[in-house]
């Protein structure tokens, strides 16, 4: 039976270092995506403050579709380039933004969401899995640790999907 414990941790580097085990713990001898992306979103979820969004966005060679998910209902699909997803898909690169009332295209497929950290999520060969993306009711709720955080996060689950 799987369980996960109290985080004890007092600052955020620590708190994600103590996710990123129980990550691995997660997913000791499981490769499947869903079920890992599943586990993942609700691990982060439920284990950060101030959260009202958690989870994926998967492409399928067109397009970011809803993936496995905790929170409210979400945005179904995407395109490249359009919102956080879009732009962090697009461009490769983790987008951190404290205000989305000043993101040029952000979409608000939740209208609570104040603050968003997207990070893509990119195969060994380069090619595009899709994205994760947390939301928070909270103006600058992420910051620099949360984006070095998120991105050995998202480290850890792509190593699952290798063999």
């Amino acid at each position: 039976m799987l369980h996960t414990q109290a985080i004890s941790a007092t600052d955020k580097p620590t708190l994600y270092a103590e996710l990123a085990q129980q990550a691995r713990g997660l997913f000791v001898g499981e490769r499947n995506l869903i079920a890992n992306a599943a586990n993942f979103s609700a691990l982060i979820y439920h284990a950060l403050p101030q959260l009202n969004w958690a989870g994926f966005y998967l492409f399928d060679g067109t397009e970011l579709v809803v993936g496995p998910f905790q929170g409210k209902p979400a945005c179904i699909r995407i395109a490249l380039g359009r919102g956080v997803c879009g732009t962090a898909a697009q461009q490769r690169q983790t987008q951190l933004v404290r205000d989305v009332s000043t993101h040029p295209n952000h979409i608000y497929c939740d209208a609570a969401s104040q603050s968003e950290i997207v990070v893509p999520l990119i195969h060994a060969d380069g090619s595009l899995l899709g994205v994760w993306d947390v939301d928070s009711p909270v103006t600058d709720r992420f910051d620099d640790d949360d984006r070095t955080g998120m991105e050995a996060l998202c480290a850890v689950f792509m190593e699952t999907l290798r063999a």
